[in-house]
């Protein structure tokens, strides 16, 4: 990519990632309420109560949460903006997991014993779903060759060159995308995978991590989300890539419908244990993960597949 694509592309995820996020929000909450019989807030409504966070006076139990909160913020903007630089995915990733850490050091920082059960189930997620995360990458580096003068010189990890690869990644890695929508529930924050941070008010975790955030932290953190969700979506994206316009549009169509699938399973499922939560997402990543590198193994091996 030249410098002035790395320019706009990073400007326009700064500017509209927290209006495509927070519409995606209001959309979800829309959704939620018809699949349950309700009419539901308009649409706008996030943008409404983060507008109202911003205004209500500033209570913290301890500034430290400030910062962590701020911190996360700051990470998740840069995790996205190295994705749409179209920098490594390796270090997409370490950049979002610090992101998540910061998060959970926030919840760690309070008093509260629900904010604080809420932070060990954050890790017991983040241990459940970085696995299959690495995976994905990893498969997606496999799948995206790189030539030099006609002939294989390697293979690469720069989300660039994945965007402008011949390969779609997902007619060679349906198992790996597959697991990767599943850990997405939990990335997403939705049941029955929501055990940290409940955006349902009859949980027993009363808002877990946020129990006691509030204000412009909260807000913070909220917008923090609208651009985690985005950067997500672009991930899921790469699979369908490959430098044409018919795969751009298929790609943005399959970003969506998989956004509608998630607002639908978190509609139609009780939240789980964390236990299930743990089990479940290693064992999706080891059987559609790992099962589907060894098909890439193999054929390189025995049908001669280069890339």
């Amino acid at each position: 990519m030249s410098i002035t694509a790395i320019v706009i592309s990073v400007a326009a995820y700064l500017i509209l990632a927290p209006f495509v996020g927070g519409l995606l929000a209001g959309i979800d909450r829309k959704l939620s309420a018809r699949l349950q019989g309700r009419c539901g807030p308009p649409v706008l409504q996030p943008f409404y109560d983060v507008f109202k966070l911003l205004e209500k006076e500033p209570i913290t139990v301890t500034g430290a949460q400030d910062f962590y909160v701020g911190c996360c913020l700051l990470f998740m903007i840069v995790t996205g903006a190295f994705f749409f630089a179209g920098l490594s995915l390796l270090l997409v990733i370490f950049t979002l997991t610090t992101a998540s850490l910061f998060l959970v050091a926030a919840a760690y920082s309070s008093n509260s014993p629900y904010a604080q059960v809420g932070a060990e189930r954050e890790l017991l997620q983040m241990m459940a779903y970085e696995p299959m995360v690495l995976i994905t990458a990893v498969s997606l580096y496999l799948v995206t060759p790189v030539f030099n003068e006609g002939a294989l010189a390697g293979h690469s990890f720069n989300v660039s060159d994945i965007l402008t690869g011949t390969n779609i990644g997902a007619q060679y890695l349906p198992g790996v995308f597959i697991g990767f929508l599943f850990i997405l529930t939990v990335k997403f924050r939705k049941s029955p995978f929501d055990l940290s941070m409940s955006h349902h008010a009859h949980q027993e975790l009363v808002k877990g991590l946020t129990t006691e955030l509030s204000g412009k932290t909260l807000a913070m953190l909220e917008i923090s989300h609208w651009y985690e969700n985005v950067f997500l979506l672009g991930f899921v994206f790469l699979f369908f890539a490959n430098g044409t316009a018919l795969m751009i549009v298929v790609g943005v169509i399959v970003c969506l419908a998989v956004y509608f699938l998630e607002t639908f399973v978190d509609n139609v499922n009780a939240r789980m244990k964390w236990q299930f939560a743990f089990n479940a997402s290693w064992i999706v990543s080891l059987v559609c993960g790992v099962v589907n590198l060894f098909g890439i193994y193999i054929a390189a091996i025995f049908f001669g597949w280069g890339a």
